[in-house]
């Protein structure tokens, strides 16, 4: 996968956007060789992160590309390494999840798997599933949204609530 994102990158097929694609194919190919974990946590915020180290690897793999003995080591083990660091970084995330999920009542964790099963849940959605009183639910999702867990989508009668992004 490393040698072939190189080499997509040094071929740049496109006018624009060939970064983006190698992003997605990575993820794709990651995705295809069982790699499951990788749609949770954001190479390219591990590489954004490390962007000089990024572009060095880069530039020092793709000038030998064209010739006798190309130099794959450079990229290669930036490459290993985001991927350990992305595994580092999903491994914290999942921590904060258990600790948090250990601190929250029942019933909000309830409506969070909800939200995150759907997409969504709404107040009424809640009641129908879960059989709690509404002044109960909207109690809890008021608690999840102060603690960023939930977002309020809409308003009055149409309002519904999604996971917070850094929850998915």
């Amino acid at each position: 996968m490393a040698v072939f994102v190189v080499v997509f990158l040094e071929i740049h097929p496109f006018e624009d956007g060939n970064g983006r694609l190698s992003r997605i194919l990575t993820t794709l190919l990651l995705m295809q060789a069982g790699y499951v974990y990788v749609p949770y946590s954001s190479l390219e915020s591990v590489n954004e992160q490390n962007k000089q180290g990024y572009y060095i690897a880069l530039r020092q793999t793709q000038g030998t590309i064209r010739t006798e003995t190309p130099n794959w080591q450079p990229w290669t083990t930036f490459f290993l390494s985001s991927l350990c660091s992305q595994v580092k970084r999903l491994e914290v995330k999942i921590e904060r999840e258990q600790l948090l999920l250990a601190t929250l009542p029942a019933l909000s964790i309830q409506l969070l798997t909800i939200a995150r099963e759907h997409g969504r849940v709404t107040v009424a959605s809640a009641e129908a599933q879960t059989g709690a009183n509404r002044h109960t639910i909207k109690l809890h999702i008021r608690k999840l949204l102060a603690a960023g867990q939930l977002v309020q989508q809409g308003a009055g009668r149409g309002t519904w609530y999604s996971p917070a992004m850094q929850n998915l």
